[in-house]
């Protein structure tokens, strides 16, 4: 035991998951206390499993956020997300399902459903503060009560912090008694080179229109550190003609700022300076390619 380590430590994985847009990945960002996941207002933005750890005196919380659930489109992307979430599920000691304090929907009890009956799930109701009184939570946490058994319902806020020490709280009641899993000092099981991309596919689905970011992934083709510099190239994937034209914008005005705007926050994370090249490659059908989502990161 860790001269740091409380007594009777708890350590666990809990999976986060969720409908696509009720800020999962806001969510895990600041239980974590450092941006693991991107954001971005437009749903579906997180498509691979992200492990972010939290190191407690008396618990540590491997967390491992999820793409939204759907079925609205069944390529062969949207087949391996999915796949991501029900295996992510399976391995967890803890379930925490993310919904809207507005409402719990019946795609919210859905996603509930994919929960192994033995697993204990806390539900967070998140943008709480956008809810109004207190009061007014309760036909909604009736609603999530009727649906499923949670073990505990918690109203928070991903964006202002509200509700975090009472989440924690309630997902270590449920952790098993057990040393650390990973180093304290240790946030996410990702690479550098993965955060480049994720970095990279945010600015694209921040800056560009509706459709495009659903057709558009980021490999990293050059990852190389020399000292205090980064020196990265990347492709970015394509699926139509049109997408380029749309990400290059005018003069390539578009694709500048996406370029500039995420070697800013790979600076950040880094802790270094960055040398970011960039070009766009188009390669129609790749969403429905085994071949190419496997170059791409997917199982």
């Amino acid at each position: 035991m860790s001269e740091h380590q409380a007594p009777g430590h708890r350590a666990g994985v809990v999976v986060i998951a969720g409908r696509p847009n009720v800020g999962k990945s806001t969510l895990i960002n600041c239980l974590v206390g450092a941006k693991l996941s991107i954001t971005s207002r437009k749903a579906q933005t997180t498509r691979h499993r992200i492990l972010g750890v939290r190191s407690d005196p008396d618990a540590q919380y491997v967390f491992v956020d999820t793409p939204g659930h759907q079925t609205r489109l069944p390529n062969a992307l949207n087949r391996a997300m999915q796949r991501n979430l029900t295996d992510s599920v399976a391995g967890a000691d803890v379930g925490l399902l993310v919904a809207e304090a507005q409402s719990f929907r019946p795609a919210d009890a859905q996603v509930a459903a994919l929960m192994p009956r033995q697993l204990p799930v806390v539900l967070a109701l998140n943008k709480c503060d956008m809810r109004g009184s207190s009061a007014s939570l309760l036909p909604v946490m009736a609603a999530a009560r009727e649906a499923h058994e949670f073990a505990a319902i918690v109203p928070v806020s991903a964006k202002s912090g509200e509700g975090m020490d009472a989440l924690l709280a309630e997902l270590r009641a449920h952790l098993p008694h057990s040393d650390p899993l990973y180093d304290e000092d240790t946030l996410t099981d990702r690479p550098a080179r993965f955060f480049a991309s994720e970095l990279i596919r945010e600015k694209v689905f921040r800056l560009s229109g509706a459709e495009v970011p659903y057709g558009v992934e980021v490999a990293i083709d050059r990852f190389v550190e020399e000292g205090g510099l980064v020196r990265i190239g990347a492709t970015i994937v394509v699926d139509r003609p049109g997408h380029k034209a749309i990400l290059l914008g005018a003069k390539g005005e578009r694709m500048k700022r996406i370029a500039s705007e995420a070697r800013i926050d790979m600076e950040k994370m880094f802790g270094k300076k960055v040398y970011l090249e960039t070009w766009i490659k188009v390669r129609g059908g790749w969403a429905d390619n085994a071949a190419t989502l496997r170059s791409l990161g997917y199982a």
